[in-house]
């Protein structure tokens, strides 16, 4: 299987917009940065803590350990990263 690797980072780029659109139009005088990135999650989001003003994290991802309340990545936001962190459940 060949991936397309351009045609991923659109489709996703796509889809990122799409979930904030509706955000964008409810709060226009709140500036949203979308960034799509590549690497480990933890350490994208903890590098992006150093420019962001807010980092929004949900509770619990896909990890293993279901009956945590907090995944590895967003207790690792709330411990490391550079800014105020808000972590939602879904």
């Amino acid at each position: 299987m060949v991936v397309d690797i351009d045609q991923l980072r659109r489709r996703h780029q796509r889809r990122l917009e799409e979930a904030v659109a509706p955000w964008r139009e409810a709060r226009p005088e709140v500036t949203v940065e979308l960034r799509l990135e590549r690497g480990r999650v933890r350490h994208t989001l903890l590098d992006a803590s150093r420019e962001a003003q807010l980092v929004v994290a949900g509770a619990r991802g896909h990890g293993g350990f279901t009956g945590m309340l907090l995944g590895s990545v967003s207790q690792a936001l709330l411990y490391h990263a550079d800014c105020p962190v808000t972590v939602i459940r879904a």
